[in-house]
């Protein structure tokens, strides 16, 4: 492979990593995705048990955040209208989803959880 060819494949990946980082910090097209699941009773119960199994470890069991440690940075408050990676149904959907990275070591949940449980 030539030096040529190495630096357009350097090039590429870096884009493609910038890419996927300006996706978890804002992404226009999630923004405009409205969550499908209605605001009942019983579709809040079966998101605090979800929350509780999956994201209280971090973000603490109020959502207020995580301590962290050496090393892992403390995970930051769900409390709140906006968020530093998007606040909207869509956006926040996203992010669990693909997860928040590659500083900010929010694995993605695409593997572990169904569309309609994030």
């Amino acid at each position: 492979m030539s030096s040529r060819h190495l630096a357009i494949l350097v090039a590429l990946a870096f884009i493609g990593r910038a890419g996927s980082l300006v996706l978890a910090q804002g992404n226009a097209d999630a923004a405009k995705v409205v969550n499908p699941v209605a605001s009942t009773p019983e579709s809040i119960a079966a998101g605090q048990q979800t929350y509780r199994r999956n994201c209280a470890s971090c973000h603490g069991t109020s959502g207020a955040g995580g301590p962290g440690n050496d090393l892992i940075p403390a995970a930051p408050s769900l409390l709140g209208d906006a968020w530093t990676h998007g606040s909207t149904d869509g956006e926040i959907f996203a992010n669990i989803k693909n997860g928040v990275g590659p500083d900010f070591n929010m694995v993605p949940f695409k593997d572990k959880l169904k569309d309609d449980e994030i």
